[in-house]
């Protein structure tokens, strides 16, 4: 399937984070579906359309949070950048950790944002505002396909 899709992949792995995301999406009226994984190998999965997944649509981004059991963001951001058919998929790492060594190991490995989540919702909604503008809306994508 094509990249020609508006779904969002978010993997988060705490509950009332994803609760915050998904509200703060509505309240920028973002309406691009979200399908929300809680571990990095679920993502992997996905990603690789292996079961359960087989036949889903490929995301037009992913916001990954780094602090993931199974298989962290690092390693799923990894994994993503070797893939010959996804390494172009936008993959903002959005996860609670502003410590330099994660920074810049996320970008060393590929990542094409990286945004700690703020403390107030009303911060999370700007943030997500900003997302929405740039990533969603005047961001230029690059071919994925899983073929």
């Amino acid at each position: 399937m094509a990249s020609d899709n508006y779904t969002i992949l978010l993997v988060e792995d705490d509950h009332n984070d994803v609760l915050l995301i998904k509200r703060a999406f509505q309240k920028v009226n973002i309406a691009n579906p979200i399908v929300v994984l809680n571990d990095g190998e679920q993502a992997i999965s996905y990603l690789a359309g292996r079961e359960p997944y087989v036949g889903r649509a490929l995301p037009m981004l992913v916001l990954l949070d780094l602090k993931l059991p199974r298989k962290s963001g690092h390693e799923v951001l990894e994994w993503l950048r070797q893939q010959q058919t996804l390494k172009r998929l936008p993959v903002v790492v959005l996860t609670a950790s502003s410590e330099s060594s994660d920074v810049n190991r996320a970008y060393d490995l590929g990542a094409n944002s990286y945004l700690v989540k703020p403390v107030t919702f009303d911060a999370l909604v700007e943030m997500v505002r900003t997302l929405n503008l740039y990533w969603l809306i005047l961001n230029k994508r690059a071919e994925v396909s899983n073929e």
